[in-house]
């Protein structure tokens, strides 16, 4: 029997499937995930999840498995390196960002004692249950937080699906078989 998905859930796509049944909403606090994921919501300004999504593995392996430390030095070459790989988006702000949002996302995670604590700081213990917004009043104060410290591609609709993928936000539609309130 077929289970009943949110709309934007792409039924032809496994995979952008399996992100919908078994990441998407789901709470997780571990920093890498979250790093991981700021990174990969920031490539997705102006483009669809799905095609972000599409590309995450290759994300992975040319962004050495999102190791931060790495990532935190990349120079010019690496720079040259990743807008020459074809599969990945190839945005030279967008890159140039992920490394910058790297060094930014360190510095927040030393100064709360993980990226998650400081989320919370501004979530606090309860997950919203909201569905048809793109921003709200918490992606909109993380948001402007994150640009004060020196973050790009990091909107408060970008930051809104952020919060929704790593589970501070809890948004299945009515219809769907993971919907809860």
């Amino acid at each position: 029997m077929n289970k009943k998905r949110c709309a934007w859930c792409n039924m032809k796509n496994p995979s952008y499937i399996k992100y919908h049944d078994c990441e998407w909403c789901v709470q997780n606090r571990d920093d890498k995930y979250l790093y991981e994921m700021l990174i990969l919501e920031s490539f997705q300004a102006g483009l669809s999840w799905e095609c972000v999504l599409n590309k995450r593995e290759a994300f992975r392996l040319a962004y050495d498995n999102f190791d931060i430390d790495k990532v935190c030095s990349y120079g010019d070459e690496k720079i040259c390196e990743l807008l020459g790989n074809t599969d990945i988006i190839r945005n030279r702000l967008k890159i140039k960002a992920s490394i910058n949002n790297s060094i930014v996302f360190k510095e927040i995670a030393k100064e709360f004692g993980s990226f998650y604590d400081y989320l919370r700081s501004f979530a606090g213990k309860n997950i919203i249950y909201e569905t048809g917004k793109t921003t709200n009043g918490l992606s909109d104060t993380v948001s402007a937080d994150l640009q004060k410290r020196g973050m790009k591609f990091v909107g408060s609709t970008i930051i809104y699906s952020y919060l929704q993928a790593t589970g501070f936000i809890y948004s299945h539609d009515k219809d769907c078989f993971l919907y809860k309130n």
